[in-house]
């Protein structure tokens, strides 16, 4: 019976031994590749057409940590379906940190809007860190008799769906910012979503769209020759850009603080020392003072954060659209 034992308890351990040597096995790869990582070009996803705010400051990223990295990260335009099209290819992507995906707001608002998205951003997606956070401008079309927030809203409130205003997308922040500010002000509007925030300025500017929240960098040149009405800015602050525009804080919206934001991110289960390494050289990039100097020229603020705090904040945010777009009945156009 001893004997026997004896054997039982040999074979437990010789199993034992072959499993521990079995997972070793499997894991020297994974650790292997992070460690020579990167040793070949990366694609970074931007879920939009170019020209946009989100891709200038994507591939200006881009460039600087590649000149870091000592490898191309290649900008790779995935535009369509209020950014989910992207999206959803960088899900599906190896977790190997040769795919990035560089989102931004949509990430948090377009759960509260679509139900049926076919990834789940808290889960599917490992954020790697905050990049910046931008502003909008509310500008109209010099036709529209407005010159002030206040005057805006008395007309809308006047001639209900009279005014219309365009935005990149369902989803997107000229969208959201729109709806959170027609909600705030009782106000009815039509919203025109285009497939990229430069169609929808083009027609603003031809008087086509009545009004939209744009950036800064695309709107400032425009509201100091006169071509826009600037009226306010939707930030929490002015934009040194634009000094003399009021926030709509200031203009009588209390608490009015909607921004859009970037965020770095790569597929769910990719190997925790890959984005730390990436965290660390979009530390570095948004130190250079190039990159800071373009980051003022276009409105937007440097962030910047850990990988935990990339994590909590995306949660915080898609908690947070949930609660308001749910509360100020945001509805996707067709």
């Amino acid at each position: 019976m001893n004997n026997l034992f004896r054997r039982i308890a040999f074979k437990n351990a010789q199993l034992a031994k072959g499993v521990i040597c079995c997972g070793v096995g499997l894991l020297t790869p994974l650790l292997s590749a992070a460690q020579d990582y990167p040793s070949r070009s990366i694609r970074m996803v931007v879920p939009y057409v170019t020209g946009g705010a989100t891709d200038i400051v994507g591939r200006l990223m881009a460039q600087r940590m590649s000149e870091s990295l000592g490898q191309q990260i290649v900008v790779d335009n995935r535009g369509g379906g209020a950014s989910i099209t992207g999206t959803d290819a960088v899900v599906k992507s190896a977790a190997d940190g040769y795919t990035l995906l560089y989102g931004n707001i949509a990430l948090g608002a377009n759960p509260g809007l679509f139900p049926k998205i076919p990834y789940d951003a808290s889960r599917d997606l490992a954020p790697i860190s905050e990049v910046v956070t931008m502003p909008t401008v509310l500008v109209v079309h010099p036709s529209i008799p407005v010159r002030s927030v206040k005057a805006l809203i008395t007309l809308a409130k006047s001639k209900p769906r009279l005014l219309n205003y365009g935005s990149a997308g369902n989803g997107s922040v000229n969208h959201l910012t729109m709806e959170v500010f027609a909600s705030v002000a009782g106000i009815d509007m039509v919203h025109v979503p285009y497939r990229g925030g430069g169609p929808a300025f083009i027609d603003l500017m031809g008087g086509q769209l009545s009004l939209m929240f744009a950036t800064v960098v695309a709107s400032a040149q425009y509201v100091k020759e006169g071509r826009l009405i600037g009226l306010g800015m939707s930030g929490a602050k002015r934009s040194p850009v634009l000094p003399q525009l009021p926030t709509l804080n200031e203009s009588g919206l209390p608490n009015f603080d909607v921004v859009e934001w970037h965020l770095l991110a790569a597929p769910a289960h990719t190997p925790s020392s890959i984005l730390e390494k990436l965290n660390a050289e979009i530390g570095k990039a948004l130190q250079r003072p190039e990159v800071k100097d373009r980051i003022v020229a276009l409105g937007a603020d440097a962030v910047g954060s850990t990988v935990r705090e990339a994590g909590e904040f995306l949660n915080r945010e898609i908690s947070r659209w949930n609660k308001t777009i749910s509360q100020a009945h945001i509805k996707v156009a067709d």
